[in-house]
């Protein structure tokens, strides 16, 4: 049996495509991802474009800490994490509804629907960039960041698939978080910042211009800054990389 438990009702016309979509899933959509959790984006009547993320059926104990409420679902977080984002000011793709299916109770796949960002470009793009391509995004990313943790935003899963953006007819970058079930919302110390932004891949020497922007725009030393997080650098991607395998080798 599924079920709308959340909906954004600013988008009420959108409410019939809503209600039929854990019938539709399988046969309708095009394919964005799919691995653990299923993504794909559909084209409502009136042209609206939407990105619908299917979460996978929680295994053992998460089961039953996401079915008797003792925990929030991700798609249930990702859904309440966008409205505290954009009152800071933080671009996040809008939601439009959080739907379960449940079986004698217990939580089945979930499903978050949202506004299609329009930003084009992810970060995954920089991991094999040249100099002129890089070094005039590290600038208005690394206040990017700053700006984040002193709204007191700590995305917990920070890593270039997350960041959407784009750069508009006047030069200026503009950003869009994704993924945002696992969150943190408090102070964040220049230290906790600079753990944080640890995990983008690309030249080295963009991870460490980022750093040094970072730490500017955060009032702090660049040079502890860069050094906090390239030290950072080499102590998570060595145990990242005994637990999964990528395609490229970064820069520590």
């Amino acid at each position: 049996m599924s079920k709308v438990v959340l909906y954004n009702n600013r988008y009420t016309a959108l409410r019939p495509f809503v209600d039929q979509l854990p019938s539709s899933f399988n046969q309708e959509g095009t394919l964005i991802q799919d691995r653990r959790n299923t993504i794909k984006l559909f084209i409502c009547d009136d042209g609206t474009e939407l990105v619908v993320k299917r979460y996978r059926i929680p295994r053992g104990i998460n089961r039953l800490i996401y079915s008797l409420g003792i925990r929030k679902p991700k798609g249930e977080r990702a859904f309440l994490y966008v409205e505290r984002l954009l009152k800071k000011g933080i671009e996040s793709p809008i939601s439009v509804a959080y739907i379960e299916e449940r079986k004698w109770g217990f939580l089945g796949y979930s499903y978050l629907v949202s506004l299609k960002c329009s930003y084009e470009h992810r970060m995954y793009e920089l991991g094999y960039a040249p100099a002129e391509i890089y070094e005039p995004f590290v600038q208005p990313f690394g206040e990017y960041c700053a700006r984040l943790h002193d709204a007191g935003i700590l995305h917990r899963d920070f890593t270039p698939g997350n960041v959407l953006w784009t750069k508009d007819e006047k030069g200026i970058y503009h950003f869009s978080l994704i993924d945002i079930n696992q969150m943190g919302f408090g102070k964040v110390s220049l230290k906790k910042g600079c753990q944080n932004i640890c995990r983008f891949w690309g030249p080295k020497r963009m991870i460490q211009l980022i750093a040094r922007a970072y730490g500017e725009a955060r009032g702090g030393d660049p040079d502890i800054c860069e050094r906090m997080v390239m030290e950072e650098r080499r102590r998570f991607w060595p145990r990242y990389l005994r637990k999964k395998r990528i395609s490229f080798k970064p820069e520590l």
